[in-house]
């Protein structure tokens, strides 16, 4: 039975690095993959993601208007090979209802759909995708990464072009190590409240 998994982070913790690594896995051992990202997360060109460490791979772009069921429906007919996976990078930028329909991919036409993204933006609020992702997957995954100090980061801060700590802003901001910080939810806490 396929399933909808997401593996959540914060910023940093390799989800991008993770994504490209299974869906190699499966192409090395010749089956087809279909990965997607966001149109508008353009920081390694349109239609490609790229981790920290290098690793890098065409992908197709969606607009939060495209119906990704019927996107991959047609791929997976389409001649190319059956879809053995379908593979989403940065799932907080789904809509809910391209949610459903990546768990509608997974029931219907039973091609597994892994989704890797973030929990929560800056401020500590769900995206959109996210909440959904996590009210409806079948499978939940923490990918880990550190704090400072040592404890698990859960939380992550957006620095401003000043470099200073935003604390409010437009939930959707592109970036990287230059624009975000992770931090464990006590040193997120310590840093957004600090006069």
């Amino acid at each position: 039975m396929a399933k909808l998994y997401f593996s959540y982070a914060t910023m940093n913790a390799g989800k991008s690095t993770l994504l490209l690594q299974a869906s190699y896995n499966y192409r090395e051992r010749g089956m087809r993959t279909a990965i997607f990202i966001a149109a508008f997360d353009d920081r390694a060109g349109q239609g490609r993601i790229s981790s920290r460490i290098g690793l890098t791979s065409d992908a197709i772009a969606f607009d939060r208007a495209d119906d990704l069921y019927r996107h991959i429906e047609t791929l997976n007919g389409d001649g190319g090979g059956a879809i053995a996976c379908v593979f989403v990078d940065e799932a907080q930028f789904l809509s809910e209802e391209q949610v459903w329909q990546l768990a509608r991919v997974a029931d219907r036409l039973h091609i597994p759909v892994m989704a890797y993204g973030l929990r929560t933006d800056f401020q500590g609020k769900l995206f959109p995708g996210s909440k959904a992702l996590l009210a409806i997957a079948d499978e939940l995954r923490e990918v880990r990464t550190i704090c400072h100090c040592g404890r698990k980061a859960t939380m992550v801060v957006r620095l401003g072009a000043d470099g200073k700590v935003a604390k409010d802003g437009a939930q959707v901001e592109i970036g990287g190590n230059d624009k975000y910080v992770s931090y464990c939810r006590r040193h997120w806490d310590d840093i957004m409240n600090a006069e």
